[in-house]
């Protein structure tokens, strides 16, 4: 592949920059294996900025199985993804999460009757959400989690919270891809068990698909010219491209619809509902457009209303 030796160079000066900051490179801890220094730095929303949730102490929940363990163990156990920046974050130096999917979790935690610091937050890749709700390695999970129905058939969701669309991050001096029909021959990066994954693999077969448990991979090897570009939802996408502007770029047009959910395990009906209701009202009440302008906007993504609230029946 033809590089232009002045964007060689210049992506060059963002690496060695970028290389004094702390990283986002998580794939050692997840077992992925090694991507090169490269990633953007963590870069967030300030505490003092975010929203505070009521929280609601009188709340019982006592036909949710899910909902009593936590509260006889004395806080939630919540999935969420470490590696998405304004989405799902964590701070290698403070090991403090921070995001819209975070917020998201927070304040539907406080409708539930627990406090921020009756919260624990654990790191599940893409491929092992579906494993971690139903061995109860968790109690609900809050990152990016594609609605679908092949997985209502594993799990329950609440929601939707947001609507997000799968798109494509590129570098800068990239002028050949414009959208999915330009990836023939391309090396493509993505999570394995993730939407996005499947629709390039389906859809677009002469891509040369690549793929890491964490998207910070994909975004090192897409830095050091390993691949040609990294496709998941743009919310993501958006906000490694925000962190380092004059080095990667989103281009084209969403080519997906993605209702993010909040995932819970699939027999427990009133946990789900319980979520929905949680939504709804902190939807009414300003909580959820705080909580996006606190983070995700920060990525410089307008904000959209959020969905209708997906009430399906128990099976």
């Amino acid at each position: 592949m033809a590089v232009d030796t002045r964007t060689r160079t210049h992506t060059k000066r963002t690496l060695t920059a970028l290389a004094l900051a702390p990283l986002v490179l998580l794939a050692a801890a997840s077992g992925a294996g090694c991507g090169k220094a490269g990633s953007p730095p963590v870069k967030g929303p300030a505490p003092g900025s975010l929203p505070r949730y009521q929280v609601d102490p009188a709340f019982r929940l006592p036909a949710s199985p899910t909902w009593s363990a936590a509260k006889r163990r004395g806080h939630l156990v919540v999935g969420a993804k470490e590696d998405q920046p304004y989405v799902g974050e964590k701070d290698p130096a403070t090991g403090v999460y921070s995001g819209f999917d975070i917020e998201i979790a927070k304040m539907t935690a406080a409708s539930l009757g627990f406090a921020p610091d009756g919260i624990r937050f654990r790191t599940i890749a893409s491929a092992n959400r579906e494993t971690a709700l139903q061995n109860g390695q968790i109690d609900y999970y809050v990152g990016t989690y594609t609605i679908n129905a092949n997985r209502k058939k594993l799990v329950g969701f609440a929601g939707p919270y947001y609507l997000a669309g799968q798109s494509l991050l590129v570098r800068t001096g990239e002028h050949g891809i414009g959208g999915p029909r330009d990836l023939d021959g391309k090396r493509v990066c993505s999570a394995p068990g993730s939407t996005p994954y499947q629709r390039i693999k389906d859809d677009y077969p002469r891509a040369e698909l690549v793929s890491y448990d964490t998207y910070s991979v994909c975004v090192d090897n897409l830095l050091t010219f390993q691949v040609d570009a990294v496709t998941t939802d743009d919310t993501i996408l958006m906000g490694y491209a925000a962190k380092v502007p004059d080095a990667l770029k989103v281009v084209g047009r969403p080519f997906s619809k993605e209702p993010y959910g909040i995932g819970v395990p699939r027999g427990d009906t009133a946990l789900r509902f319980a979520l929905d209701d949680a939504i709804a009202a902190r939807e009414q009440n300003g909580d959820w457009r705080r909580a996006y302008d606190a983070t995700l906007g920060l990525s410089g993504r307008a904000p959209a209303p959020p969905p209708p609230i997906d009430r399906y029946p128990a099976k």
